[in-house]
């Protein structure tokens, strides 16, 4: 598939690239943060936000909501599934990396979702993007080979396991692709998800 990169102009509508903020400390600590096998996602690592630009994001970017900054490392080359939040997500990397992307709007009242309208987009190293909260999205994709380790900016508490149980039977509704707090997603049958995980992802398992 065609990748783009996020200064082409078919990634305005899903997100924008961050330029009046300095991530240089964001990205020195994660640098120092571990890559293994396969992917591993921590939703809040203090190394990471204990920089002055947590407080900043606080301010700017989440109107002084409280915020967690995590990472999401690994080698992952496939989409898997597309999740969504209720605002926007912030990322930045040491390394380059591919993000594939859809729109919520694309999802059919029955809530399935077509993989064919997926698009792939190289986010340079040290390159900060917003990815705004009508964009799927999910596990970044390695480019060239390389691991990625990627900084995760959200609102406090996402993507922490649910309280309360989402709808299991009968008409499928939103709440059935609830997956964690603030955590909306699709899978893919081949995706390799948790036995609830909503599964309304049709076409091609993408791979990159």
């Amino acid at each position: 598939m065609k990748i783009y990169n996020v200064t082409d102009p078919e990634f305005k509508k899903y997100g924008t690239v961050i330029t009046h903020l300095d991530f240089t400390e964001l990205v020195a600590a994660l640098a120092d943060t571990p890559v293994t096998e396969g992917v591993v996602y921590e939703p809040s690592v203090e190394s990471l936000e204990a920089t002055p630009l947590t407080k900043q994001l606080s301010e700017i970017y989440y109107g002084e909501m409280p915020i967690q900054i995590g990472y999401c490392n690994g080698y992952n080359t496939k989409l898997n599934a597309l999740e969504y939040h209720r605002d926007s997500e912030l990322n930045v990397s040491t390394e380059e990396f591919v993000l594939l992307l859809g729109s919520r709007q694309d999802i059919t009242e029955d809530f399935i979702y077509d993989t064919a309208k997926v698009e792939a987009f190289l986010v340079p190293a040290g390159v900060a993007v917003e990815v705004y909260a009508t964009t799927l999205h999910y596990a970044p994709c390695r480019a060239d080979g390389k691991p990625f380790r990627v900084a995760v900016v959200l609102p406090k508490d996402t993507n922490l396991p649910l309280t309360c149980a989402h709808l299991k039977s009968g008409k499928v509704t939103e709440d059935r692709l609830l997956a964690a707090r603030n955590k909306w997603l699709i899978g893919h049958k081949e995706g390799g998800l948790d036995q609830d995980a909503y599964i309304g992802m049709v076409g091609e398992n993408l791979e990159i």
